[in-house]
């Protein structure tokens, strides 16, 4: 593109869930890309590091916000409470404001962990999480009555578990759900805007399911024409254009039970067999076998929340034996447990009731789980298979974040179910996240074949706001990649201003049943 001429008044975010650096550049030098490759060399490119765990509840709202999980509030799909439950997180927990909180007006569409929809200058639809197409699945609300009726087949998601043993329909599923995307992408580039975020998180679906060169390259074909319907509508309005994946990509094919091996050490206690939940034990009921029973009957999961109050229903589930990673733990004899993505908890007196762990005692109990998770080794391979990283570190401002962070090496992925295994086969889902994804920008103030240095995911939004003249947060993480614009562009030229922009959020939790969202994710291996 041409020099610049006046300053982008406008930017276009297109986001791509799961998009790995490697893939992009490898296949852009091959030239099986050429949107990409063109972006690449008329823009700004490199690889864009995630949060810790690299995962898409932490990761979009950190790209949103400009700042780490301790300060938005999200540290997985589910967020923890004090008495060992949990319950969905939503847009309500995000507690710093997202970029269409700030420029206005916004288009957003597709984003995850959106849902209810904010009451913006804009429009907006909700994406991954939403459970249901209802009036909080858009902003204005009025807005889903409108795409019912415009794209009656669109859809937030797909489960796996419906295509599991059919590879060939799920592609062909996915491929609509993609185009059913496209057409909200069009229709909402009728709108008024000044920013224009939208997501497409097809990729990560794909790749979680089929690790294959031949159907990946296919796809991303698909991606690079979206790319291409990008640049032409961001060049016509004068607008920067900027592409960002959440996290990367890459081939798993063992999983690591954390929870089953804190047991093993003796430092997690399972319930024990006495009352309600031992005569059940006795009789084989386990809670897969409830399920199934119920099931049968014409009775799921969603049925029975519905018509049973919340706290009923974890009552239900803490008597029905299993292997769940909440559920099935006895609390007051356990030093120690891991929930969602690899975030592992110190049971501490302060954080839990009841707790056990004084707060004096959390120091070391944290250097003895460090050795014990570093010191892992598969008895297959003889293979060191975690890495440990430090929550107070990772999660500076947050009293009640995790302990630890703790990931897998190379092909194993950490889960939280508590099974009397510490390591299985990783079964149908062979790949997961990876910690670099991919930045592009694209436009009159951007710098031709620039790198961005360092880049993390915190430095989106101050970036995306810099180039719209807009002031960045003055307690954001990330900062304004300046070396992506060209000297003499404005963008390039003038001093980063900041602002007090407060918090956001609710301090009150989302009533909604997420039931088919939870279907969603145990098909992707994101939940038990």
């Amino acid at each position: 593109m041409s020099m610049e001429t006046s300053n982008p008044e406008r930017a276009f975010v297109l986001g791509f869930d799961g998009v790995p650096w490697g893939l992009i550049r490898r296949w852009t030098e091959e030239g099986q890309l050429p949107n990409f490759a063109r972006l690449v060399e008329e823009g700004a490119s490199g690889p864009l590091s995630s949060t810790t765990p690299d995962a898409t509840p932490l990761a979009w709202p950190t790209i949103a916000t400009g700042v780490w999980p301790d300060k938005h509030g999200l540290y997985d799909f589910q967020h923890l409470e004090s008495g060992y439950t949990h319950r969905m997180n939503t847009s309500a927990d995000v507690r710093r404001p997202e970029l269409w909180d700030i420029v206005s007006p916004a288009v957003v569409g597709n984003v995850p962990m959106t849902y209810p929809a904010s009451e913006i200058d804009g429009t907006l639809v909700t994406g991954m999480m939403t459970p249901e197409m209802d009036e909080r699945f858009t902003h204005p609300p009025e807005f889903s009555e409108e795409l019912r009726e415009t794209i009656p087949d669109y859809k937030i998601g797909l489960s796996w578990d419906e295509f599991r043993d059919r590879p060939d329909e799920f592609r062909k599923e996915l491929s609509s759900l993609l185009g059913n995307r496209r057409k909200l992408m069009h229709r909402l580039m009728e709108e008024d805007w000044r920013l224009f975020f939208f997501v497409y998180t097809a990729p990560d679906r794909l790749q979680h399911l089929i690790w294959e060169d031949d159907v990946l390259l296919e796809h991303y074909r698909e991606l690079d024409d979206i790319l291409g319907e990008a640049m032409e509508y961001a060049e016509s309005n004068d607008a920067a254009l900027f592409v960002v994946s959440d996290h990367g990509f890459g081939p798993i094919s063992r999983f690591v039970f954390l929870n089953s091996l804190l047991e093993r050490e003796g430092l997690l206690h399972r319930k024990g067999g006495d009352g309600t939940r031992g005569a059940l034990a006795r009789l084989g009921l386990t809670k897969n076998r409830v399920q199934g029973l119920l099931s049968r009957m014409g009775v799921n999961e969603k049925l029975l929340v519905e018509h049973l109050p919340r706290s009923v229903v974890d009552s239900v589930a803490a008597q029905v034996p299993g292997e769940h990673n909440l559920y099935d733990v006895d609390f007051e004899e356990t030093v120690a447990f891991a929930h969602g993505s690899g975030n592992v908890y110190v049971n501490d007196t302060i954080r839990f009731d009841p707790g056990v762990v004084t707060p004096e005692d959390v120091p070391a109990i944290k250097e003895d789980l460090r050795s014990l998770f570093e010191g892992l080794t598969d008895p297959q391979t003889e293979d060191t298979v975690l890495e440990v990283h430090d929550g107070d570190e990772l999660f500076a401002t947050d009293p009640r974040s995790p302990d630890l962070v703790v990931k897998g090496r190379d092909e194993y992925e950490t889960a939280v179910s508590l099974t009397r295994d510490v390591f299985r086969d990783s079964g149908s889902k062979v790949a997961s996240h990876r910690p670099e994804g991919i930045f592009l920008a694209w436009g009159p103030s951007v710098e031709h074949g620039a790198t961005p240095t360092d880049a993390s995911v915190t430095d989106v939004a101050p970036t995306v706001l810099h180039a719209l003249d807009e002031a960045v947060p003055s307690d954001a993480d990330g900062r304004v990649l300046k070396e992506i614009f060209h000297t003499g562009s404005k963008p390039g030229r003038r001093a980063v201003s900041q602002r007090e922009y407060g918090e956001s959020g609710s301090p009150t939790a989302v009533e909604v049943n997420f039931d088919d969202v939870e279907d969603r994710l145990r098909g992707l291996g994101y939940m038990e």
